[in-house]
């Protein structure tokens, strides 16, 4: 039975006139074929759908790769492409540009010689901006369980810890409950470190009055969740609780406006405008949101550049914030997928003001 992926990515083949595509791209390759293992080349032509890989997953990459013929590659698996394109008389192979080297497409040319090598961007991508009900529904499970290790945290983290101590606890609780790992390095930022929008975990001591911001996800079943919540522990200062308010008003509004056929820049400026008005615009200086699937940052965008149209299927951050030097920083985060009316929420984490003791 064919696979449907395959399919899909054959029409799409054949709007860009390509005979034959050869997929390296580990996350494009998992997602063709289903296959978890470490190595291994994709080849789809018109008619035939290929997955060579090696001595050790071949009995795996069998059992997984539904409607793949499955093929022990050579010593120089390149060889193995070579044969199987001059079989099917095939003289031109399109292959992953955004994800080959200068020097492995030298070695593709050096043993294909004859074959030309076409450059292609953004093919599997494309397709994979489209979640079907099978793949939401894993992502629902991953969300899911980061809504429970946020929840974890709240009764586990306080001051006195180190954000690396609260990382691992983090850590240990995703993969406790069956993640492969987190999505990303786990952000745990607390008092001044909490205006860096992207402070991993440190070896700082987590003190009183101060926000404390959570941005982390579990890789699960090999798709991401990405969720951002911030905490104050005792009272911070009045600007802190104001900004948070700000932050919180811009993510509700964007979530209840946000609609198909909007471009990203649209969607972006339903959490920028607002946090503008209340003049910290400069304090908000990355994008509201980004796609998500098997990888944490995926097509499309939700930025003041982006004319990225959002469509149904697709699953996307709204994650506003705004952070003062020296001070501190908001950020509060949903995953969402947009629907054929507007869009279902994934993360259900509270999001009014908490303090942890």
């Amino acid at each position: 039975m064919e696979n449907k992926r395959v399919h899909k990515l054959r029409e799409a083949m054949a709007e860009r006139e390509l005979q034959a595509m050869l997929i390296t791209n580990p996350i494009n390759r998992r997602y063709m074929t289903g296959f978890t293992g470490s190595a291994g080349y994709v080849l789809i032509t018109e008619n035939e759908a290929y997955l060579l890989t090696d001595f050790r997953y071949m009995s795996q990459a069998t059992l997984q790769a539904k409607g793949f013929k499955v093929l022990e590659h050579g010593v120089k698996p390149m060889d193995s492409v070579k044969d199987l394109l001059a079989a099917a008389n095939l003289k031109e192979v399109g292959f992953e540009q955004d994800s080959v080297t200068f020097g492995t497409h030298a070695a593709y040319a050096e043993t294909l010689q004859s074959v030309k090598l076409k450059a292609v961007s953004g093919i599997v991508e494309q397709l994979r901006m489209f979640k079907d009900a099978d793949e939401i529904a894993v992502m629902q499970r991953a969300a899911d369980l980061a809504d429970a290790t946020f929840s974890h945290v709240l009764q586990f983290a306080k001051p006195g810890m180190t954000e690396r101590e609260v990382d691992l606890e983090m850590e240990f609780f995703m993969r406790k409950h069956g993640a492969t790992s987190s999505s990303f390095d786990t952000i745990v930022a607390s008092g001044e470190r909490s205006a860096m929008p992207h402070g991993v975990a440190s070896s700082k001591v987590i003190g009183q009055d101060e926000l404390i911001t959570f941005d982390f996800g579990a890789l699960l079943d090999g798709y991401c969740s990405d969720l951002t919540r911030t905490v104050a522990t005792g009272n911070p200062v009045p600007e802190l609780r104001k900004i948070y308010d700000i932050v919180l008003e811009a993510q509700l509004h964007t979530l209840e406006n946000l609609k198909p056929g909007m471009t990203g820049r649209e969607a972006d400026a339903l959490a920028r405008d607002i946090i503008a008005g209340y003049g910290y615009g400069e304090q908000f200086g990355h994008s509201t949101g980004h796609g998500l699937g098997m990888e944490v940052h995926e097509a499309p965008r939700l930025s003041k550049l982006s004319d990225d149209v959002l469509k149904p299927g697709m699953v996307v951050t709204v994650e506003p914030g705004i952070y003062i030097d020296g001070l501190g920083g908001v950020r509060i985060e949903d995953d969402v997928v947009m629907t054929e009316t507007g869009i279902h929420i994934l993360t259900k984490s509270d999001k009014k003001f908490t303090v942890i003791a």
